[in-house]
Formats: structure tokens, sequence, C-alpha cells
């Protein structure tokens, strides 16, 4: 089905009697996840209007692209671009009472003192609260290291452990060159060590990468591959880690063998974790929650999913990362949007207190 057949019109350009018909039905199919007949809208009791006249603006209003049948339903759905319409003029976002807020508090808090433990518990709060997979995009790392070390996992496998001045271990897996021996393991530690002490990997990548590139960091060749291996697996787009919890809420929804189709794309969607980072770091572009609705992100051109994000910051108020929900497009948009922005401020409170 497409959901821009034409151009869509703005709230002020429907009147009152489509405005509320189209407000009445997202409302319902929100409520539902169901295609809504003209009946059905006629015994909410809050249209006073015969089902063959309700019958005619669904029309109208299908006509220019806000809603949508499936198949050979009598009902219509709103397409994404009704959707986007409704949420940016119509929506009545509510706002948590004290008690949600005390809930997710205690929720996040409890969670341990380590900033993936307070994420992680974030993500699964998300998905529980909201009945979709929760998102978290950890922050990079700006603690001073004090020491690297790696450690033999396979012929084809080596694990880098930094640690933080401030105690914290980071277990970063990567590949290991051919023919590494043993020895070379050291040697990379015991040189990165000495480079990074004192220093965050961003401020010291590029003398390293510089002084090994000239020759001038005494290293035999194997060692020295591996440093450089290293730095460019850290310097890349999965040098953050990406938490996703409750994808199994995502089968709750599914009520038909499209819709189990459409979970089994969202599943491949999350599974690109270089797309859903790009997809967080817009909302890190912005000051507050963001909206996208199914086709307005390739990303779930297909699936036509909904992911509502919000950034959080750090205790100098600057944006270290960002945190969300995706699920149907039938989200509970006007609870959800509070919830996820709540979440943020308080994902940001704790990884901003000093440890």
């Amino acid at each position: 089905m497409s959901d821009h057949p034409r151009l869509s019109p703005s709230l002020a350009e429907l009147d009152q009697r489509s405005r509320q018909i189209f407000r009445e039905l997202v409302e319902a199919y929100l409520d539902t996840g169901e295609p809504v007949g003209s009946r059905t809208l006629s015994k909410r009791g809050t249209v006073t209007l015969s089902p063959a006249s309700i019958r005619n603006t669904m029309s109208d209003l299908a006509a220019v692209g806000l809603l949508t049948a499936p198949h050979s339903s009598a009902g219509r759905l709103p397409t994404h671009a009704g959707l986007r319409l409704f949420v940016d003029g119509l929506l009545q976002v509510g706002d948590l009472d004290s008690v949600e807020r005390g809930e997710i508090e205690d929720r996040v808090a409890s969670a341990g003192r380590r900033p993936e433990e307070v994420l992680s518990e974030a993500s699964n709060l998300l998905s529980g609260l909201a009945g979709g997979a929760g998102l978290v995009a950890s922050p990079e790392s700006e603690a001073p290291l004090r020491h690297v070390e790696f450690v033999n996992l396979s012929p084809n496998e080596v694990l880098a452990v930094l640690v933080s001045e401030d105690g914290q271990v980071e277990n970063r897996l990567m590949r290991a060159p051919d023919g590494l021996p043993p020895a070379a393991l050291i040697e990379a530690g015991n040189y990165l060590s000495a480079r990074l002490r004192g220093r965050t990997l961003a401020e010291a990548l590029k003398e390293i990468t510089q002084e090994i590139a000239a020759k001038q960091a005494q290293l035999d060749d194997a060692a020295a591959r591996l440093v450089s291996q290293g730095l460019a697996d850290w310097a890349g787009p999965d040098n953050r880690n990406l938490i996703v919890r409750g994808q199994g809420r995502l089968l709750e929804t599914v009520e038909a063998a499209e819709d189990l189709e459409r979970i089994r794309m969202l599943f491949d969607d999350i599974e690109r974790k270089e797309g859903l980072l790009a997809l967080l770091d817009e909302a890190r572009a912005g000051q507050g929650v963001r909206l996208f609705i199914g086709s307005e992100n390739p990303l779930f051109s297909l699936s036509g999913s909904s992911v509502i994000v919000a950034p959080y910051r750090n205790s100098d108020n600057r944006i270290i990362g960002a945190i969300g929900v995706i699920g149907p497009t039938r989200l509970n948009y006007a609870r959800v949007i509070p919830l996820v922005d709540y979440t943020a401020q308080v994902v940001g409170r704790l990884l901003g207190r000093p440890r």
C-alpha cells in the first residue's frame, strides 16, 4: 500500500468535520490496532453523523493520502503521513505523575553503579512500559585510561581489556592479525598502556597512529599490526555499545500473517547496529524527543515501524547518548513520548554523578 499517493494536506486545510473524523479514527486505531470502519466511529458517540456521511469523509481523507484501506477491509487505517499529521497537530501528550516518575527513578537507580548496568535497565524499563523494544546508545568513554591488555581467545580473535582511571573496565572483541605470536600481545599492551596512560583514546589516537606509520613505535611487525587493528576498530562506528531489550514484546502485537512478516523485517532492522546508532545520533542532534514514523526513516521503510528517541546529557549538560523505543506504528504516542523523555533525563543524571 502506498502511504504517500500525493502531498498530504495540513490540518488548516481540513474542515471541522474532516478534522474530527480523522482524529477519532486515528485514536480508535491506536487503541485497537485494527482498521476502523464508519459504523465503529458512529458508535463511539462523539461523531454525530450517519455512517454514510462518515464513510464519505473517510474516502475524502484517503484521497488526500491521510488514510488507507488494507486489502478488502471496510475499515481504514492512518497512513504514515496521517500519523505524522496527527502527532504534530492533534496529539495531546500527557505528563507523568509523581508515582510514575518515582518508579522510573527507583528502577534505573537500583540497577547498579556501572554505566552499562544503568543503560541496560533503562532499556528494559522502556520496553516493559511502552510495549516495544527499548534502545540505548551508550556514550563514548570520556575517562582517561590507565591500562590496556590483550588476551588471546582463539587464532582469529583477541580480547582487548581497557581499564580507565576511574576503575571502569571495558572489554572489546577484535579480529586478530594473521600469525600473531603470544609475545606480541604483551608488547602491544605495554606500548598502548604507556602511550594512553592519563589520556583518552581520542586524545592519543593521532599521535599513536603517526608514530606507528613512521615506524618509530619500537614495536615488531606483529605487535604493530595488532595496535593498528585495535585503533582502527576503536575509532570506527562500532566503538559504542547498542543495547536492545524486549524484542520479544514486539511479537505480542502480531495478529495476522502480514504482522508476523513485518516483525520479522523489524528484527532484521534491529540487527543493523550501525543503522540504529546513526538513527540515535539524529536524536542527539536535537534538543528533545524525536519521533520517526515508518518510511520517514530509510531503516524502517519496509517494516513500517515507529521510533521515539530522546538524548541524554552529562553533568555539563552536553548530549552524550540517546535512548528510545521501537515498535509498531500504533504505539501509544501520548504515553510513550513522556516516558522516553523522562527516562532520558534520569539516565543523564545518574551517569553524570561522580563515581
